[in-house]
C-alpha cells in the first residue's frame, strides 16, 4: 500500500514538473529566450539602418557619376574578380561567427559605411562646386564618342601596346580604333577650334586636329574627307569629317586620340556623357578583347 502511494506521489510530482516546465520557463531558459529577442530587435534596427544607408549611397553615386567622370584624374575602374573573391571570403567568415560577434561586426561595418558616405558626400559637394565654377567651359572637355556607336561594337582596338598590322611587332597604340564603313559621319567630341587639317600624304592619312583651349586636344585620322577647315570654331556633335581608309591603314576605320597637356590618354575614359556605368564596363571589355591595331 505504501509502495502504491509512493508511486502515486511520484506520478503527481512528475506531472507537476512537466506542467510547470511547459507553462513556465526556468531562469536559464527565460534569460536565453529574452537574449535572443534582444538580438532580433537589434538586428532589425541594424538592418533598417543598413537599408537606409544603401539608399543614400545609391543616390550619392548616381549624382556624382557624371561630375566625377568629367573632372576625374584617376585610373579606370577595376573589373576583375577580386571583389567576388573578397565577398565569398566575407560570407565564409560570417558563417563562423556567433550571433553576438556578427552583431558587433555588422555594427562596426555600418559605422565605417556611414563615415565613407559622409566622405563621399563631401567629395560630391566639392566636385559640384568645381563643376559650377567651370560654367560653359565644361563643353570644351571631350565627353562623347566621335561616331554613332549605340551598340558599342565599333570600337575594336584599345589604347595600349598592340600588334602593329604591318610591322607585326608590339607597338604603342595611343588612341582607339573604330571599324566602320567609309563615308560614316565623324563628330567633334567637344567645343573647340580646328587646329590642323592634314592631307592624305602621311601615315595617319587625312586628319583633323581640334584644340579645345583647356589643355585638351583631339585628333581624328584616316579620314575620307574633312568637312572643316583650319581655324573654324566647332561645337560638340558637329560633323567634322567622313571616315575613310587613307594613310597607313589596314581597313576602313577611324583612329581617335585625346591629349591632355600634351600627353595622350585613353579616350574611353572620356565617353562619360553618353555611357552608363554598365555600358562603360561593356565597352572596356569589348575594346580590350582586341589585340591588333588597324594603323
Amino acid at each position: 500500500m505504501r509502495a502504491l502511494r509512493a508511486f502515486a506521489w511520484l506520478g503527481v510530482a512528475l506531472l507537476y514538473y512537466v506542467l510547470f516546465s511547459w507553462l513556465f520557463d526556468t531562469p536559464a531558459e527565460y534569460a536565453l529566450r529574452h537574449s535572443t529577442d534582444r538580438l532580433k530587435e537589434e538586428y532589425e534596427v541594424l538592418l533598417k539602418r543598413y537599408d537606409s544607408l544603401s539608399v543614400v549611397a545609391d543616390n550619392v553615386i548616381e549624382r556624382e557619376r557624371d561630375i566625377f567622370a568629367m573632372l576625374f584624374e584617376s585610373e579606370p575602374y577595376d573589373f576583375e574578380s577580386e571583389y567576388n573573391r573578397e565577398r565569398i571570403a566575407l560570407y565564409e567568415s560570417l558563417l563562423k561567427q556567433s550571433s553576438g560577434d556578427m552583431e558587433r561586426s555588422m555594427a562596426k561595418s555600418l559605422d565605417g559605411l556611414e563615415q565613407k558616405l559622409q566622405s563621399l558626400e563631401d567629395s560630391y559637394n566639392e566636385l559640384n562646386t568645381s563643376l559650377s565654377q567651370l560654367g560653359s567651359a565644361r563643353n570644351n572637355i571631350p565627353s562623347i564618342q566621335p561616331v554613332i556607336n549605340h551598340e558599342l561594337i565599333l570600337l575594336t582596338a584599345p589604347y595600349g601596346v598592340l600588334m602593329h598590322p604591318f610591322y607585326r611587332t608590339m607597338q604603342p597604340h595611343q588612341g582607339v580604333d573604330y571599324t566602320l564603313p567609309e563615308g560614316s559621319r565623324i563628330f567633334a567630341t567637344a567645343d573647340g577650334i580646328v587646329k590642323e587639317v592634314r592631307g592624305k600624304n602621311s601615315t595617319s592619312g587625312i586628319t583633323v586636329v581640334i584644340d579645345h583651349r583647356n589643355g585638351y586636344v583631339t585628333s581624328y585620322s584616316h579620314l575620307q574627307s574633312a568637312k572643316v577647315k583650319r581655324g573654324r570654331k566647332v561645337h560638340r556633335g558637329d560633323i567634322i569629317a567622313l571616315s575613310g581608309n587613307t594613310g597607313l591603314s589596314l581597313a576602313p576605320h577611324l583612329h581617335y586620340e585625346v591629349r591632355y597637356n600634351g600627353v595622350r590618354v585613353d579616350p574611353v575614359h572620356y565617353f562619360f556623357m553618353e555611357l552608363t556605368p554598365d555600358e562603360y564596363q561593356r565597352i572596356m571589355r569589348i575594346a580590350q578583347s582586341g589585340m591588333q591595331s588597324f594603323d
